[in-house]
């Protein structure tokens, strides 16, 4: 069984489960297309706020609330 953990920085919740060979792979329940991995959990939000989204909504760019 893998480690998963939840984790938010009161803008955006993501699911981190830890990749056989080390880090994370970065999941969202409140945005379903974005995947991605990182090595700590500051890396996870870095790589999450910079994640490309459908095209279809926002026209780009994962935009998050100040």
């Amino acid at each position: 069984m893998s480690t998963r953990y939840t984790v938010s920085d009161g803008k955006l919740v993501l699911d981190l489960e830890a990749a056989e060979e080390g880090g994370y792979v970065v999941t969202s329940p409140l945005v379903p297309e974005l995947i991605t991995q990182a090595e700590t959990i500051k890396e996870a939000f870095a790589n999450a706020c910079c994640f490309p989204r459908d095209a279809v909504q926002n026209d780009g760019w994962l935009e998050l609330p100040s």
